[in-house]
């Protein structure tokens, strides 16, 4: 049976994202940043360029990028303050780029003079370096497991929503997804991390090991629903923009985004369960 355009582009972002993934994962360090600073700038000028089409505001978008290296790079020393300070100098950029769009065209109420249009540069770095650099704090066990997770929901969710079909969940943002997709990626993505936590002595240390059976299951919802919120939330954005494909990176496969737009928020909702597990696991019971 041929292959479907699904199967093909699985197979091919398995083949390039596997790879360095795998190198940055064994090697760590400088390896680490210099792949994610890679996957920040590209996915980064694809979100840009996706509002800001036609080489349109350049300089906004070189500044973003920027911003987004000095992000990462707070992230990989664990600075977290200056972290904040990148999201607020990008405020400060967007606010004065809205000041004087506005003072140019006061009459005008065009979209180009809206702070919306201006705050495309802040969103760009909360969506892509801010998700990212949390990588860079996680174990090579936990990095892991988040994208075995990650995968194992999408590759869940195709094949029993291609295999029962039914209903399907959000039809105007992706017609293609099914409840029953849905319920099978959720499945799958439990089902990984209950293995991981039956398996945890194999784990390093600080990656989990000790939790209870409850946490790791809910760590798989988590996982499989912000997995979902993502990619639902890149196909509503590429919808309202009325582009096809984030990008053209990866000729017929589309872009950057439109490979690890699952991958996003998962990072960030296991750094945060991970900081609600430790937190009550190690609170003191009276």
């Amino acid at each position: 049976m041929p292959l479907s355009d699904s199967h093909k582009k699985r197979i091919v972002t398995a083949l390039i994202l596997l790879p360095l993934l795998a190198l940055a994962i064994s090697l760590r360090g400088w390896t680490e940043f210099a792949l994610l600073a890679a996957l920040s700038s590209a996915g980064l000028w694809e979100f840009y360029s996706m509002s800001w089409s036609g080489g349109r505001h350049v300089p906004l978008k070189v500044a973003g990028l920027g911003l987004g290296l000095l992000i990462l790079y707070a992230g990989k020393i664990g600075q977290p303050w200056l972290i904040l300070g990148a999201l607020i100098a990008a405020f400060w950029v967007c606010s004065l780029w809205f000041l004087c769009r506005y003072s140019e065209r006061s009459e005008d109420a065009s979209d180009e003079s809206s702070y919306g249009r201006a705050s495309v540069l802040l969103t760009g770095l909360l969506y892509l370096p801010v998700m990212l650099q949390f990588l860079m704090g996680f174990e090579r066990m936990e990095i892991i497991l988040v994208l075995l997770a990650t995968f194992a929901s999408d590759t869940g969710a195709f094949y029993t929503g291609s295999l029962l079909g039914g209903p399907r969940i959000w039809p105007r943002i992706s017609p293609k997804k099914t409840w029953a997709g849905s319920l099978g990626g959720l499945s799958t993505s439990v089902v990984v991390c209950l293995l991981a936590g039956a398996a945890d002595e194999f784990w390093l240390a600080g990656a989990g090991a000790g939790r209870p059976w409850w946490m790791w299951a809910l760590l798989g919802a988590g996982l499989n629903v912000s997995s979902q919120f993502g990619d639902f939330f890149e196909s509503a954005l590429k919808r309202r923009l009325g582009v096809k494909d984030s990008g053209t990176l990866l000729p017929g496969h589309g872009g950057v985004l439109d490979r690890i737009d699952s991958l996003l928020l998962a990072v960030a909702t296991y750094a945060g369960l991970d900081a609600v597990f430790h937190f009550f696991r190690s609170a003191p019971v009276h």
